[in-house]
């Protein structure tokens, strides 16, 4: 499998609008701090969920990662975060 180090990012305003999103209340405010947070875990989720569908791709003697892998991996990656 090719190794690549791409950066993983996420537009603090897409995350802001998104979390917003589930606001309840129009008075609830989010931080900027809360946003930056947020971001990061996003970026250790998909970075992790990434790597664990690759070791269960070379598992299974698999060239590349396929839909099927991260299937496989969801529900333990799930119940760890």
């Amino acid at each position: 499998m090719a190794e690549k180090d791409v950066e993983i990012s996420f537009k603090k305003d897409t995350v802001s609008k998104l979390l917003s999103s589930f606001f309840k209340e129009d008075k609830t405010k989010l931080s900027g701090d809360a946003t930056r947070l947020m971001v990061e875990m996003l970026k250790v989720f998909v970075q992790e969920a990434a790597v664990r569908s690759q070791k269960q791709a070379e598992s299974e003697d698999c060239d590349q990662v396929d839909i099927e892998h991260f299937e496989k991996i969801l529900p333990q990656l799930l119940l760890d975060f």
